[in-house]
């Protein structure tokens, strides 16, 4: 089969436009892109898949994520690709945290349409990329590209950042394209980012642990993860008990490809509901991180998708949002592109403010950076994720569990 092919920029802004309309009529976040090859041949379009069927499906499923897991598994399966450097995704917004750091940890090309003064990694509109760790901002200024919009309307703007791929004959994008991709985007976002906070606080929530061993959540939970609901500690206080959970992680995630890294997810009682590893082998971008809040999401949704209203409030009040629980990192976050990555995420996981009484929500075990240098890193990352969601990586308080994690 022949593959459709584009050498032009407004052309392929447009077909990441029409998947960003696709998305709206799906219910999620309006957004679309594509992967081109070194001579304009379209690899895979597609869209964002946060949402399906009214529901929280995947939060990382954001169209450069997507594309970038597209690519790798394709190449597992043989298909003869160029590299990662022959390679440009053009996508109709800005790319977030999480998706700009599997760009970069993959050394992806980007052009980019609309901006997102909120999310967006070039919020700022400088191509500075001062929210990226310093040793990637060189990268992002190489690679991702911002095509001059001509005209004098709010939409117009000078080209920035990296020039396009010199395959690209037509290097400029139409307002009215530039606009409909913002436009979209802003039609779906109120509407998706509510979907977030449509789960029970704790204090209506039920615990997991008090379920008979055959009730539906419980094979579900343990389907997934077969040792769910086998540790227990203090609400968002992981103690010594969970080491053995993270070292048996940790070594699977070696025997995949990754750093040894492992991440284990608590409800709000404490209850041990997953800790999995990275499959890196698999995909340049599936970390442990990636790996777990795509279980929880798909999990829930499986559970729910086809209940009826009252079984749906069921299971959310066993299985609530994790944001009302704690996710424990083996590792700190330092300031690497994956790492950047697994932040990005754990921002589209919140998709919000955190609890109040949970500003310790993301945990870790081993420290990567000085504290200081993570909180700096942190600070420097885009409106959302500094001012709302104000993630705060926050090292575990037990001692005897950073003791065991370093034998």
């Amino acid at each position: 089969m022949a593959l459709k092919k584009t050498i032009d920029v407004q052309a392929a802004v447009a077909i990441a436009a029409s998947e960003a309309i696709a998305a709206r009529t799906q219910g999620t976040f309006g957004v679309g892109g594509l992967m081109l090859d070194q001579y304009g041949n379209v690899l895979q379009s597609l869209h964002n898949n946060v949402v399906k069927d009214g529901l929280i499906f995947d939060p990382t499923a954001h169209g450069e994520r997507q594309l970038i897991d597209w690519y790798y598994a394709e190449r597992a399966k043989g298909r003869d690709l160029p590299p990662p450097q022959d390679i440009t995704i053009v996508t109709s917004l800005d790319p977030c945290c999480m998706c700009s750091g599997a760009i970069l940890a993959g050394g992806f090309n980007v052009v980019v349409a609309a901006p997102d003064k909120e999310s967006g990694i070039n919020y700022d509109n400088s191509a500075s990329f001062t929210a990226l760790p310093a040793a990637l901002r060189e990268q992002a200024g190489d690679s991702f590209s911002y095509p001059a919009i001509l005209g004098a309307s709010l939409y117009a703007r000078a080209a920035s950042g990296a020039a396009p791929k010199s395959f690209f004959i037509g290097k400029t994008i139409a307002e009215p394209t530039q606009a409909l991709c913002s436009l979209v985007f802003e039609a779906t976002s109120a509407e998706v980012i509510g979907m977030f906070s449509a789960d029970h606080p704790q204090e209506l929530l039920k615990d997991p642990a008090t379920l008979p061993a055959d009730h539906a959540i419980v094979r579900a939970l343990k389907q997934q993860y077969p040792d769910a609901l086998t540790y227990r500690c203090q609400s968002h206080a992981p103690d010594a008990g969970l080491a053995p959970f993270l070292l048996q992680a940790m070594a699977r995630d070696r025997e995949h490809g990754g750093t040894g890294d492992a991440v284990a997810l608590l409800d709000s009682f404490g209850n041990l509901l997953l800790c999995m590893p990275g499959r890196m082998t698999q995909s340049g971008i599936r970390s442990a991180f990636m790996e777990t809040t795509r279980a929880y999401a798909q999990l829930r949704y499986k559970l729910l998708h086809g209940a009826t209203s009252a079984q749906q409030d069921d299971i959310r009040r066993y299985l609530g949002h994790p944001k009302e629980g704690t996710f424990v990192f083996a590792q700190g976050p330092d300031a690497s592109a994956i790492s950047y990555m697994n932040l990005g995420a754990y921002g589209s996981t919140m998709e919000g403010p955190l609890p109040p009484q949970n500003p310790t929500q993301l945990q870790y075990v081993l420290p990567a950076l000085p504290e200081a240098e993570l909180a700096a890193l942190c600070a420097a990352m885009p409106p959302l994720y500094r001012n709302i969601i104000r993630i705060r990586p926050t090292q575990v308080a037990d001692q005897a569990l950073v003791a065991r994690m370093n034998c």
